[in-house]
């Protein structure tokens, strides 16, 4: 047990990302609390905490990435056991809020899942979510608790300020992602920005892409919130290149990497992709191409000045040179 301002507090870390539990523990000061996970022999998720929690102020890191139903489950069951044994508060750090994409209907009878997975977090006894880049700000409205959703957008751009590029031009990936190329460009001077114009054939599969706007002879930055199987982000590339873009780059806040996304990133025109640790990301997807960016120092941060009373919106918004 850590005391900060006279409050006791707890740091519990569940299965999806141990590394950034563990990085957010070093910026925090606050040490990493046991917790025993096990599964029965049916695959139902056990858990036991050996050290009392009551009067605690608790904060549980958890992406709620693949497997997204276990882990989403193991979060879940925490949170109950902690609000049983009496936590003064329940803080769920979601760096990856799972099933984020699916807050809205496209069509009729299918669910808006994002709504039921913030109603079941509530349930479970959980105080405040803390995230990073949600898909949708509306999926702020689907909670009735404080949860604070970080851009990562700041720390992304750091990187490629480094490299000094000129002639920039910031693309998103479709008219959806307009508004977030918009912001990561204005960390940039003289930055513009241009728009792929895609039309889907279903979930992950694009079947024409058109360009708008201007990249002749410019260095290109595609950015979003989630890579996923990276054939849209690398079918973009390739459309940026034939309309005359010098070099491509790729920036996402959540790196989910499913299938051959790894394979398809090494294979395509893009120079380097540039992601956060929201989600663990193994060494052999760590490939010369992928540029992993840690940002538990961020959430640790974020955690202190939580437990102070204090604004944490400006860590996240001013990156300094510290945190690069």
């Amino acid at each position: 047990m850590e005391n900060i301002q006279n409050k006791k507090v707890k740091l519990f870390t569940l299965s999806s990302n141990v590394d950034l539990a563990n990085e957010i523990s070093n910026a925090s000061g606050i040490p990493i609390s046991l917790v025993e996970i096990s599964r029965f022999s049916d695959g139902e998720i056990n858990l036991s905490i050996p050290e009392t929690v009551r009067g605690n102020d608790v904060f549980v890191v958890q992406s709620t990435s693949n497997p997204a139903n276990e882990h989403l489950m193991e979060l879940l069951v925490m949170s109950d056991a902690l609000k049983r044994a009496s936590a003064k508060s329940v803080t769920l750090i979601v760096p990856y809020f799972g099933y984020a994409r699916q807050d809205h209907k496209d069509k009729s009878r299918q669910p808006i899942s994002a709504k039921l997975v913030a109603d079941m977090i509530q349930v479970a006894g959980a105080n405040r979510v803390v995230s990073i880049d949600l898909h949708s700000q509306q999926i702020q409205g689907f909670f009735n608790i404080p949860i604070d959703n970080f851009p990562a957008g700041p720390y992304l751009a750091s990187y490629f300020k480094k490299l000094k590029l000129k002639d920039l031009v910031i693309v998103s990936p479709d008219h959806g992602g307009v508004t977030r190329a918009r912001v990561f460009a204005s960390n940039f001077r003289d930055a513009s920005i241009a728009i792929i114009d895609k039309k889907r054939s279903g979930a992950n599969r694009v079947e024409k892409m058109s360009l708008i706007g201007d990249v002749t002879d410019k260095s290109v930055i595609i950015i979003d919130d989630i890579i996923d199987t990276a054939n849209t982000m690398a079918a973009a590339a390739d459309v940026l290149i034939k309309a005359g873009a010098k070099e491509v780059y790729g920036a996402a806040t959540h790196g989910v990497l499913s299938g051959d996304a790894v394979s398809t990133i090494k294979n395509s025109k893009i120079k380097t992709l540039v992601i956060s640790n929201t989600i663990y990301i193994p060494e052999e997807k760590r490939v010369d191409k992928i540029k992993v960016l840690p940002i538990g120092s961020l959430l640790g941060k974020a955690i202190v000045n939580i437990i102070k009373d204090e604004p944490i919106s400006q860590i996240f918004e001013k990156i300094g040179e510290e945190w690069n």
